[in-house]
């Protein structure tokens, strides 16, 4: 029964479909799926709101969901439909809020709510929903910039609101004046139109306000007044002495919206004339701006006092006088208006008094002045920076310090002014404040010569026991001048008492002496004898090599030596070994001297005589060449074409180490060759014309060599920075043959349809990866192995996995060399490991089970984020390995492209029953995932549809000389 109930209503649907076949004639409707519509979802929840507070909840779970550019004017037209209906403030509050959100939806135009957002204002009695639709109407104001017309309306309807008892309402339209208000533009303050007698600008308009009785709305409009300016309208000049009364409000906001307005108008005037009040004086603009501004330093608000001083270091135009009275609390003569000589005689022949010559010098000048004398400058603003290095709140002192060094940078005698109110900063209390001190004086050190009471100053921070401040009173040292050989004597006393209370600031300490033995050669040369302990009748001790403050001194001494050529005359023969020894080990701090008699040990180096912009050039030159020499393989037999890639790798290198500039272009280039050597020795002729079975040995070699390839092609993409996306693009190309490679070996060796089936669907799709985030580049790609690829790529899709095995190996071997664009700007990630140095033959002991610290000191150059990629190793003998990832508070940033890792490795083991060594090194952490990220955004016009990139692959990078430290676990005592 049920088998003919199922037949019979089989055939009722089949002559259904029979009799709807003529009716689809008419152009047929096409279904399209669409979701379901937001606005009716929100209609449906609001009616079904019984209360005010259901209202609420469904708007704030609405309010959570993101909606469709075409959906938003539906769902504005219910949200004000219910705004209309709604009795509740909060609800209407929560609406215009809403209205404000959906205006800044990306693709959707917001003047079609402009009418419907200015009826619901007009009708508004409550001051926070009036507050909320003024906001909303500056959303949609800022988000259509190209209509005037919308523009002049909402700045008539915040004018008309402007007297609005409720301050958050005054603030509103004074924002919206600020961001949408035009300088010439004539308005009628009430909203009115423009009328003959009551046309104002915007500027007088916000200007009213200053005087406001509420300081939320003084400060909303000095506020608005800073945002004209930002968008490029040139503020009144009469302006300024609004904002100069300003300063002295009751209200810390309005004070620091007034001392950035003051400094505004000081930029923009800074040559104009303005009176002194209660007299006929009159000085510059930026003179009386610098001087009200210096006052705010003593504010009772740290956070305007932060501001002040910030400002002043700012203002470069303001004069010397004036400059140099920010650091004398007295008021000096040069700020003082006093009478003429001609003046004061006058006035004692009209009183009638006159010298009796009866007391001393009682016609003689006082300093102490009458009421008539006229200051160009508010006391309060004497000694600013002496009032700002001395506050209470280290915030303020850090803030004077910066501002100290923007305004001595500009003025070499303000420098020499201020370097003892800096030195001073030195014995700061707090770590931050000294430190930044130390940097501003590095930075101004070249206007400056220390004096030698000033260095002892200075020195004195080196017993500091934070390593960041005594590297940065080394930087300091490097690139200051001192007076007198004492004071070398003294620099390099105290740099010795470092060292041996801080062994590792060994290296640190050694580059100091290197640049101050450099600045001050004739100083140095009456200290050589002291220095190197010689005598000119005795033979002395020769000192220990090993010892680091020897060392320290030599360093000294050769780097003095190389501007001073008659320094060397007083070395003992010892000292020229020692020189030669170190020449070797330390060329990095040991300069090439010309020393005569001695051209086999201490000759130039050709490195350094060969140094200079005509041997780039051509080092530049030579590598150009040799990428177009490799470009012409493809016209020579196997052999000769390995030998030539084998030869042009071995000059790259070689290149690489001659030429720093071009190190990393040149390894660049030779490791990307290196991946093309790999390539064609497993495409050999020999390994695919052999059955499988008789050539296991060279699928192995071919197998190793796609997974080196591999690895290569990471490290290209990964320990390199300054690709451009044609060369990113290559390196995949070369990883796609690589893959490809793993896929024809992987067929040909291993049994079964099910493992080749996924790696052939695996590979392409990783073959239309690359065409989409590539596209840009596919031009450059002609004749390439993608380029043939994406030809059969309809062939390919269709294809069984033996035959597209097949195709694979064909274009494989068919595919040449793709050229390599000469890269410009590339550098390659280094790393140094300065501690541990590896040297020490002393085990470091340590209870088996519990940890022992190592301490890790290493350079980095060219790294990209180093907090998240960097990683340190330790491998243990037994062949354990752990990885650490430093806290991001151990890397810091002494220079552009250069971090310094400072950190701590905890080691532990079992006991062992002799030392042994462990190898530290640092890696580099990548994951395929960012860089794929990276070259969508970047390299592709459209991304639309993207099908899901390749598993991310995720892997570590050596980039630093491993280093070996012996260590000891010893058995726990019982």
């Amino acid at each position: 029964m049920a088998a003919h109930l199922k037949r019979r209503v089989y055939e009722e649907f089949s002559k259904t479909q029979v009799v709807q076949i003529p009716h689809e004639e008419a152009p047929a409707k096409k279904l399209r799926l669409s979701k379901p519509s937001k606005s009716a979802a929100l209609h449906v929840d609001l009616c079904k709101a019984t209360n005010s507070t259901d209202a609420l909840q469904y708007l704030l779970h609405f309010a959570r969901k993101p909606v469709e550019a075409e959906s938003v004017e539906g769902v504005i037209r219910i949200l004000l439909e219910h705004y209309y209906k709604e009795t509740d403030i909060s609800v209407r509050l929560k609406i215009a809020s809403l209205l404000g959100l959906l205006s800044k939806t990306q693709g959707f135009g917001p003047d079609c709510i402009v009418d419907d957002a200015i009826n619901a204002l007009g009708n508004e009695k409550s001051h926070q929903v009036l507050a909320q639709l003024l906001d909303t109407l500056l959303v949609i104001g800022t988000q259509l910039p190209e209509s005037p017309t919308i523009r002049q309306r909402l700045i008539e309807v915040a004018c008309k609101h402007l007297s609005d008892t409720y301050f958050g309402v005054r603030n509103k339209c004074l924002q919206l004046l600020g961001c949408l208000g035009l300088v010439d533009a004539p308005l009628n303050k009430d909203g009115e139109g423009p009328g003959p007698l009551t046309v104002r600008d915007v500027q007088s308009i916000i200007s009213d306000y200053f005087g406001d009785q509420d300081p939320r709305v003084r400060t909303a409009a000095i506020k608005a007044m800073l945002q004209l300016h930002e968008r490029g309208m040139k503020i009144h000049q009469i302006i300024y002495e609004q904002a100069c009364r300003l300063l002295s409000d009751d209200y810390e906001q309005v004070r620091s919206a007034a001392v950035q307005m003051v400094w505004v108008l000081s930029q923009l005037y800074p040559e104009s004339i303005v009176p002194i009040p209660s007299s006929n004086e009159e000085i510059r603009l930026v003179d009386d701006a610098f001087g009200k501004i210096s006052h705010m330093v003593s504010d009772g608000s740290w956070m305007v006092r932060v501001q002040a001083a910030k400002t002043l270091g700012s203002m470069l135009q303001v004069s010397p006088h004036f400059l140099e009275q920010t650091l004398d609390k007295k008021l000096m003569s040069d700020l003082r208006r006093k009478r003429t000589a001609h003046e004061r005689a006058k006035e004692l022949f009209a009183s009638g008094e006159f010298s009796s010559g009866r007391k001393w010098a009682d016609d003689a000048p006082k300093e102490k002045l009458d009421s008539n004398t006229v200051y160009l400058i508010a006391s309060g603003a004497c000694g600013a920076f002496v009032h700002g290095l001395e506050d209470e709140m280290f915030e303020v002192r850090i803030a004077a310090v910066e501002a100290l060094c923007q305004l001595a940078r500009s003025s070499a005698s303000f420098a020499e002014k201020c370097l003892d109110f800096l030195v001073d900063m030195f014995n700061d209390e707090i770590e931050e404040v000294r430190l930044q001190s130390i940097h501003v004086l590095r930075e101004i050190s070249t206007h400056i010569t220390l004096r030698e009471d000033q260095l002892d100053t200075v020195l004195a921070v080196l017993e500091d026991k934070s390593r960041d401040i005594r590297e940065a009173l080394h930087e300091l040292l490097c690139f200051t001048n001192v007076s007198t050989k004492e004071c070398i004597q003294l620099a390099l006393l105290e740099l010795l008492k470092n060292l041996n209370k801080y062994p590792t600031d060994r290296n640190s300490v050694w580059k100091c002496l290197k640049f101050v033995g450099s600045r001050h050669p004739t100083l140095v040369l009456p200290l050589v004898s002291e220095l190197l302990s010689t005598h000119p009748y005795f033979d002395t001790p020769e000192p220990d090599m090993d010892d680091p403050a020897y060392i320290a001194v030599l360093v000294l001494v050769f780097n003095a030596a190389k501007s001073c050529p008659t320094m060397p005359a007083l070395f003992s023969d010892h000292t020229f070994r020692h020189y030669a020894y170190l020449r070797d080990s330390l060329s990095h701090l040991v300069p090439p001297l010309r020393l005569p008699g001695r051209k086999q040990v201490c000759g130039l180096d050709p490195v350094d005589s060969g140094s200079g912009s005509g041997s780039v050039e051509s080092a530049q030159l030579f590598l150009q060449q040799s990428l177009n020499r490799v470009s012409t393989i493809q016209n020579l037999e196997a052999p000769g074409a390995q030998d030539l890639l084998d030869f042009t790798i071995r000059d790259l290198l070689r290149l690489g180490e001659l030429q720093t500039e071009l190190a990393g272009a040149a390894d660049f280039c030779a490791t990307y060759l290196r991946c093309q050597l790999l390539l064609m020795k497993a495409l050999q002729e020999k390994l695919w014309n052999m059955a499988v079975p008789l050539c296991l040995k060279q699928n192995v070699t071919a197998t190793a060599a796609a997974q080196q390839i591999l690895e290569e092609t990471y490290k290209l993409e990964f320990l390199y920075s300054g690709l451009d996306s044609r060369q990113v693009a290559t390196i995949h190309h070369v990883r796609l043959q690589a893959k490809a490679l793993q896929l024809v070996l992987t067929a040909r060796t291993r049994q079964g349809l099910d493992p080749l089936l996924s790696s052939c669907e695996k590979f392409l799709q990783d073959v239309d990866s690359f065409q989409r985030l590539f596209l840009t580049e596919l031009p450059h790609l002609q004749d390439s192995f993608v380029d043939k690829l994406l030809e059969l790529m309809p062939r390919l899709s269709s294809s069984k996995p033996a035959e597209l095995v097949k195709i694979l190996q064909t274009t494989l071997r068919q595919s040449g060399l793709l050229q390599l664009k000469l890269p410009q700007q590339i550098h390659r990630a280094t790393a140094t490991i300065i501690e541990p140095t590896g040297e020490s033959d002393n085990p470091l002991r340590f209870t088996s089970g519990l940890v022992v610290a190592l301490d890790i000191d290493a350079t980095l150059e060219h790294v990209q984020d180093p907090q998240s990629s960097v990683k340190v190793q330790v491998l243990y003998p037994d062949g354990q390995s752990h990885v650490i990832h430093p806290k991001p508070g151990d890397f810091r940033k002494p220079g552009p492209d250069r971090h310094r890792l400072i950190t701590q490795v905890y080691l532990s083991h079992t006991a062992w029953t002799e030392p042994s060594q462990i190898e530290v090194r640092l890696l580099l952490a990548y994951s395929s995932s960012s860089s794929s990220s990276a070259a969508k955004e970047g390299w592709s016009d459209s991304v639309d549809g993207v099908p899901p990139p390749e598993a991310a692959v995720e892997g570590t990078i050596q980039f630093s000389k491993p280093v070996k430290v012996f260590i000891m676990p010893k058995p726990a005592r019982r």
